[in-house]
Protein backbone atom coordinates (compact mmCIF):
# COMPACT_ATOMS: atom_id res chain seq x y z
CA UNK A 1 0.00 0.00 0.00
CA UNK A 2 1.23 3.23 -1.02
CA UNK A 3 1.61 6.71 1.63
CA UNK A 4 0.05 8.58 -1.18
CA UNK A 5 -3.43 6.42 -0.71
CA UNK A 6 -3.45 7.34 3.24
CA UNK A 7 -2.79 10.96 2.48
CA UNK A 8 -5.63 11.29 0.25
CA UNK A 9 -7.87 9.75 2.85
CA UNK A 10 -6.48 12.32 4.99
CA UNK A 11 -7.40 15.18 2.48
CA UNK A 12 -10.86 14.00 2.10
CA UNK A 13 -11.53 13.57 5.82
CA UNK A 14 -10.58 17.24 6.08
CA UNK A 15 -12.39 18.40 2.74
CA UNK A 16 -15.42 16.90 3.39
CA UNK A 17 -15.47 15.83 -0.17
CA UNK A 18 -14.13 13.87 -2.69
CA UNK A 19 -13.77 17.37 -4.93
CA UNK A 20 -12.19 19.56 -3.02
CA UNK A 21 -9.76 16.48 -1.35
CA UNK A 22 -8.69 16.33 -4.83
CA UNK A 23 -7.48 20.53 -5.92
CA UNK A 24 -5.19 19.53 -2.66
CA UNK A 25 -4.00 16.84 -3.55
CA UNK A 26 -3.07 17.50 -7.37
CA UNK A 27 -5.57 14.73 -8.14
CA UNK A 28 -8.60 14.67 -10.36
CA UNK A 29 -11.89 14.14 -8.52
CA UNK A 30 -12.02 10.34 -10.39
CA UNK A 31 -8.24 9.67 -9.26
CA UNK A 32 -9.29 10.40 -5.22
CA UNK A 33 -11.91 8.10 -5.69
CA UNK A 34 -10.22 5.67 -7.31
CA UNK A 35 -7.14 5.41 -4.36
CA UNK A 36 -10.29 5.37 -1.50
CA UNK A 37 -11.68 2.38 -3.17
CA UNK A 38 -8.02 0.80 -3.38
CA UNK A 39 -7.62 1.52 0.54
CA UNK A 40 -11.56 0.16 1.14
CA UNK A 41 -10.11 -3.20 -0.59
CA UNK A 42 -7.13 -3.13 1.19
CA UNK A 43 -8.82 -3.15 4.50
CA UNK A 44 -11.73 -5.42 3.64
CA UNK A 45 -14.22 -2.37 5.07
CA UNK A 46 -16.19 0.63 3.53
CA UNK A 47 -14.53 4.10 4.36
CA UNK A 48 -17.52 6.34 2.86
CA UNK A 49 -21.10 6.03 3.16
CA UNK A 50 -22.07 7.71 -0.61
CA UNK A 51 -25.53 7.98 0.01
CA UNK A 52 -25.29 11.27 1.01
CA UNK A 53 -25.02 14.32 -1.48
CA UNK A 54 -21.43 14.66 -0.21
CA UNK A 55 -19.07 11.16 0.77
CA UNK A 56 -19.45 10.95 4.74
CA UNK A 57 -16.54 8.83 6.15
CA UNK A 58 -17.23 5.86 8.45
CA UNK A 59 -16.08 5.48 12.00
CA UNK A 60 -13.70 3.68 11.02
CA UNK A 61 -12.14 6.35 8.43
CA UNK A 62 -12.46 8.97 11.06
CA UNK A 63 -9.59 6.42 13.02
CA UNK A 64 -7.56 5.71 10.70
CA UNK A 65 -7.66 9.30 9.16
CA UNK A 66 -6.16 10.21 12.69
CA UNK A 67 -3.54 7.39 12.83
CA UNK A 68 -2.39 8.71 8.89
CA UNK A 69 -2.64 12.49 10.79
CA UNK A 70 -0.20 11.37 13.53
CA UNK A 71 2.15 9.17 11.89
CA UNK A 72 2.29 12.14 9.02
CA UNK A 73 3.30 14.57 12.22
CA UNK A 74 6.05 12.62 13.42
CA UNK A 75 7.67 12.05 9.71
CA UNK A 76 7.48 16.12 9.68
CA UNK A 77 8.79 16.93 12.87
CA UNK A 78 11.78 13.96 11.60
CA UNK A 79 12.58 16.49 8.73
CA UNK A 80 12.89 19.37 10.53
CA UNK A 81 15.31 17.93 13.04
CA UNK A 82 17.28 16.20 10.57
CA UNK A 83 20.03 18.87 10.15
CA UNK A 84 20.54 18.53 13.42
CA UNK A 85 23.88 17.90 14.77
CA UNK A 86 24.94 13.58 15.04
CA UNK A 87 25.71 12.43 18.24
CA UNK A 88 26.21 8.91 20.07
CA UNK A 89 28.52 6.50 20.08
CA UNK A 90 29.84 4.23 17.32
CA UNK A 91 31.78 0.92 17.62
CA UNK A 92 34.25 0.97 14.77
CA UNK A 93 35.78 -2.28 13.40
CA UNK A 94 39.51 -1.19 11.19
CA UNK A 95 41.95 -3.83 9.86
CA UNK A 96 45.47 -2.89 10.85
CA UNK A 97 46.42 -1.28 7.85
CA UNK A 98 43.70 1.58 7.98
CA UNK A 99 44.52 2.27 11.56
CA UNK A 100 47.24 4.73 9.85
CA UNK A 101 46.14 5.10 7.10
CA UNK A 102 42.77 6.40 7.08
CA UNK A 103 41.65 6.90 10.92
CA UNK A 104 44.09 9.90 11.68
CA UNK A 105 42.61 12.13 8.94
CA UNK A 106 39.43 10.04 9.61
CA UNK A 107 39.06 11.13 13.18
CA UNK A 108 39.70 14.60 12.43
CA UNK A 109 37.39 15.30 9.78
CA UNK A 110 35.09 13.86 12.60
CA UNK A 111 36.36 16.11 15.17
CA UNK A 112 35.50 18.94 13.02
CA UNK A 113 32.25 17.87 11.21
CA UNK A 114 30.40 15.62 14.24
CA UNK A 115 32.14 16.49 17.41
CA UNK A 116 29.41 14.82 19.41
CA UNK A 117 30.39 11.43 18.12
CA UNK A 118 32.30 9.26 20.43
CA UNK A 119 34.13 6.41 18.86
CA UNK A 120 34.91 3.48 20.43
CA UNK A 121 37.63 1.41 17.96
CA UNK A 122 38.12 -2.51 17.43
CA UNK A 123 41.05 -3.81 15.87
CA UNK A 124 40.61 -7.19 13.72
CA UNK A 125 41.10 -8.47 10.65
CA UNK A 126 38.62 -8.32 7.97
CA UNK A 127 36.88 -11.76 8.39
CA UNK A 128 36.62 -11.27 11.75
CA UNK A 129 35.01 -7.31 11.52
CA UNK A 130 32.68 -8.58 8.98
CA UNK A 131 31.26 -11.38 11.71
CA UNK A 132 31.30 -8.86 14.24
CA UNK A 133 29.71 -6.53 12.28
CA UNK A 134 27.01 -9.48 11.28
CA UNK A 135 26.49 -9.88 15.08
CA UNK A 136 26.08 -6.61 16.34
CA UNK A 137 29.11 -6.19 17.90
CA UNK A 138 30.80 -3.01 16.24
CA UNK A 139 27.94 -0.84 13.89
CA UNK A 140 30.46 -0.57 11.26
CA UNK A 141 34.03 -1.52 9.97
CA UNK A 142 36.90 -0.79 7.78
CA UNK A 143 38.11 -3.63 5.93
CA UNK A 144 39.03 -5.07 2.83
CA UNK A 145 36.17 -6.25 0.56
CA UNK A 146 36.33 -10.04 -0.37
CA UNK A 147 37.51 -11.29 -3.92
CA UNK A 148 33.71 -12.97 -4.18
CA UNK A 149 32.49 -9.08 -3.47
CA UNK A 150 31.41 -9.56 0.06
CA UNK A 151 27.28 -9.93 1.24
CA UNK A 152 25.04 -8.47 -0.56
CA UNK A 153 22.96 -7.81 2.22
CA UNK A 154 25.84 -5.15 3.73
CA UNK A 155 26.62 -1.66 2.62
CA UNK A 156 29.56 -1.40 1.34
CA UNK A 157 31.32 2.35 0.77
CA UNK A 158 34.44 2.27 -1.19
CA UNK A 159 37.47 4.29 0.03
CA UNK A 160 40.70 3.61 -1.35
CA UNK A 161 41.87 0.80 -4.24
CA UNK A 162 45.65 -0.54 -3.47
CA UNK A 163 47.48 -2.04 -6.35
CA UNK A 164 49.46 -4.74 -5.08
CA UNK A 165 53.22 -4.21 -5.92
CA UNK A 166 56.65 -5.82 -5.17
CA UNK A 167 58.62 -4.49 -1.97
CA UNK A 168 62.42 -5.19 -2.04
CA UNK A 169 65.74 -3.52 -0.93
CA UNK A 170 66.28 -0.13 -1.95
CA UNK A 171 69.54 -1.41 -3.20
CA UNK A 172 68.52 -4.41 -4.96
CA UNK A 173 69.69 -5.23 -8.27
CA UNK A 174 67.26 -5.13 -11.48
CA UNK A 175 65.00 -8.05 -13.01
CA UNK A 176 61.87 -8.57 -13.75
CA UNK A 177 59.25 -9.48 -10.94
CA UNK A 178 59.31 -13.13 -12.03
CA UNK A 179 63.07 -13.07 -11.42
CA UNK A 180 62.95 -11.58 -8.10
CA UNK A 181 60.77 -13.24 -6.97
CA UNK A 182 62.41 -16.81 -8.29
CA UNK A 183 65.48 -16.15 -6.66
CA UNK A 184 65.06 -14.02 -3.45
CA UNK A 185 63.39 -15.39 -0.20
CA UNK A 186 60.10 -14.71 -0.09
CA UNK A 187 58.27 -13.27 2.68
CA UNK A 188 54.65 -13.93 2.82
CA UNK A 189 51.91 -12.09 4.24
CA UNK A 190 49.43 -13.72 6.62
CA UNK A 191 46.82 -15.80 4.66
CA UNK A 192 44.52 -15.31 7.67
CA UNK A 193 43.78 -11.87 6.00
CA UNK A 194 42.36 -11.00 2.81
CA UNK A 195 45.33 -9.23 1.04
CA UNK A 196 47.78 -12.26 2.68
CA UNK A 197 45.41 -14.35 0.42
CA UNK A 198 45.63 -12.12 -2.75
CA UNK A 199 49.15 -11.76 -2.57
CA UNK A 200 49.69 -15.55 -2.27
CA UNK A 201 47.39 -16.19 -5.23
CA UNK A 202 49.35 -13.89 -7.29
CA UNK A 203 52.75 -15.52 -6.32
CA UNK A 204 51.35 -18.74 -6.78
CA UNK A 205 49.99 -18.04 -10.19
CA UNK A 206 53.55 -16.73 -11.51
CA UNK A 207 55.54 -19.50 -9.50
CA UNK A 208 53.39 -22.48 -8.96
CA UNK A 209 54.84 -24.25 -5.76
CA UNK A 210 56.84 -21.22 -4.88
CA UNK A 211 57.48 -21.63 -0.94
CA UNK A 212 58.06 -18.95 1.41
CA UNK A 213 60.60 -18.47 3.66
CA UNK A 214 57.76 -17.66 6.80
CA UNK A 215 54.34 -15.73 6.87
CA UNK A 216 54.52 -12.62 9.11
CA UNK A 217 50.96 -10.76 10.53
CA UNK A 218 51.82 -7.54 9.85
CA UNK A 219 52.94 -5.24 7.00
CA UNK A 220 55.06 -3.19 8.87
CA UNK A 221 56.99 -6.05 10.23
CA UNK A 222 57.60 -7.31 6.32
CA UNK A 223 58.63 -3.95 4.99
CA UNK A 224 61.29 -4.08 8.28
CA UNK A 225 62.81 -7.36 6.90
CA UNK A 226 62.70 -6.40 3.64
CA UNK A 227 65.22 -3.56 4.25
CA UNK A 228 66.58 -5.50 6.45
CA UNK A 229 67.96 -7.59 3.02
CA UNK A 230 66.10 -11.06 4.60
CA UNK A 231 63.52 -11.57 1.54
CA UNK A 232 61.08 -10.04 -0.57
CA UNK A 233 57.26 -9.43 -0.29
CA UNK A 234 54.11 -8.33 -2.37
CA UNK A 235 51.84 -6.50 -0.46
CA UNK A 236 48.99 -3.53 -0.96
CA UNK A 237 51.42 -0.58 -2.16
CA UNK A 238 52.73 0.77 0.57
CA UNK A 239 52.49 4.41 2.60
CA UNK A 240 54.88 6.49 1.75
CA UNK A 241 55.86 7.44 5.44
CA UNK A 242 56.22 3.60 5.48
CA UNK A 243 58.87 3.21 2.44
CA UNK A 244 60.70 6.26 2.91
CA UNK A 245 61.39 5.63 6.43
CA UNK A 246 62.81 2.37 5.80
CA UNK A 247 64.13 2.86 2.43
CA UNK A 248 62.71 0.26 0.39
CA UNK A 249 61.61 -0.01 -3.52
CA UNK A 250 57.95 -0.86 -4.97
CA UNK A 251 58.10 -2.36 -8.32
CA UNK A 252 54.89 -2.61 -10.28
CA UNK A 253 53.64 -6.16 -11.19
CA UNK A 254 51.73 -5.25 -14.09
CA UNK A 255 48.68 -5.30 -15.57
CA UNK A 256 47.75 -8.82 -13.59
CA UNK A 257 48.35 -7.44 -10.35
CA UNK A 258 45.99 -7.76 -7.93
CA UNK A 259 43.79 -5.06 -6.24
CA UNK A 260 42.18 -4.41 -3.01
CA UNK A 261 39.61 -2.22 -2.23
CA UNK A 262 39.06 -0.83 1.12
CA UNK A 263 35.32 -0.09 2.33
CA UNK A 264 33.43 0.64 4.98
CA UNK A 265 30.84 -1.61 5.51
CA UNK A 266 27.70 -1.37 7.36
CA UNK A 267 24.32 -3.31 8.16
CA UNK A 268 21.33 -2.39 5.42
CA UNK A 269 19.11 -1.91 8.71
CA UNK A 270 21.09 0.93 9.61
CA UNK A 271 20.88 2.79 6.37
CA UNK A 272 19.92 6.03 7.22
CA UNK A 273 21.70 6.71 10.88
CA UNK A 274 22.57 10.30 11.06
CA UNK A 275 25.88 9.39 13.31
CA UNK A 276 26.73 6.55 10.65
CA UNK A 277 26.50 8.50 7.99
CA UNK A 278 28.86 10.93 9.74
CA UNK A 279 31.79 8.73 10.42
CA UNK A 280 31.07 7.09 6.70
CA UNK A 281 31.49 10.70 5.31
CA UNK A 282 34.61 11.34 7.50
CA UNK A 283 36.37 7.90 6.10
CA UNK A 284 35.17 9.15 2.31
CA UNK A 285 36.76 12.53 2.89
CA UNK A 286 39.93 10.96 4.37
CA UNK A 287 40.51 8.92 1.69
CA UNK A 288 40.23 11.69 -1.06
CA UNK A 289 43.56 13.35 0.48
CA UNK A 290 46.60 12.71 -1.33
Amino acid sequence: MKMQLLATLSAVVQQGSFAQAAEQVNLTPSAVSLQMKQLEQYFGQPLFDRSARNARPTPFALQLAAVVNRSLAELESLRHTADAAPAGHVRLGITESALTTLLPQAFAALQRQAPKIALQIDRGTTPDLLQSLKAGRVDAAVVVRPVSGGSSRLLWTPLLREPFVLVVPANMAPGTVKQILGQSPWIRLDRGVVAGQMAARFVNQLLPQRQPLLDVPGMDAIVAMVAAGIGVSVLPKIRYQLRDAYGVREIALGRNAPVRQICLVRRSADAGLQRLDAVEQAFVAAAAMP
